[in-house]
């Protein structure tokens, strides 16, 4: 029964909820960016270089002949891999260091001292006077 009571504790921790939803939510973002290049950004990229398609880029290793295939380098597909990861990895810093600017700022303001140092302040200063 010990073991099944860890357990318990360990899966509804406060962290581990905020795990899974961060893994949810980074999933949908994926997917938002992963929309966002192949839709929004690599059809002007490749219209200016042309009309190419990233995925279609390969270099011809060998021709085909009657009884074998050609034999393709396909590298486009890593390139828009690349791009993707790229953009995504941009669109996570912007995001992390809008966060971190927000922390920031909340650190910077001064705390409110406890009411009882106020109080004991208060009641230091009418004895001195």
């Amino acid at each position: 029964m010990g073991m099944m009571k860890e357990f318990k504790e360990f899966a509804v921790k406060g962290n581990m909820i905020d795990m899974a939803v961060g893994i949810i939510i980074g999933g949908a973002f994926g997917k938002i960016i992963a929309s966002l290049v192949a839709d929004v950004i690599m059809p002007p990229i490749g219209m200016l270089l042309g009309g190419i398609d990233f995925t279609d880029i390969a270099v011809t290793l060998k021709e085909a002949t009657a009884t074998e295939e050609a034999v393709l380098l396909k590298y486009g597909n890593f390139v828009q891999n690349l791009v993707d990861f790229l953009i995504i990895a941009f669109a996570i810093f912007c995001v992390v260091k809008a966060i971190n600017s927000m922390k920031k700022k909340e650190e910077a303001k001064p705390a409110a001292p406890p009411a009882q140092e106020v109080l004991l302040g208060e009641i230091r200063d009418l004895l001195k006077k």
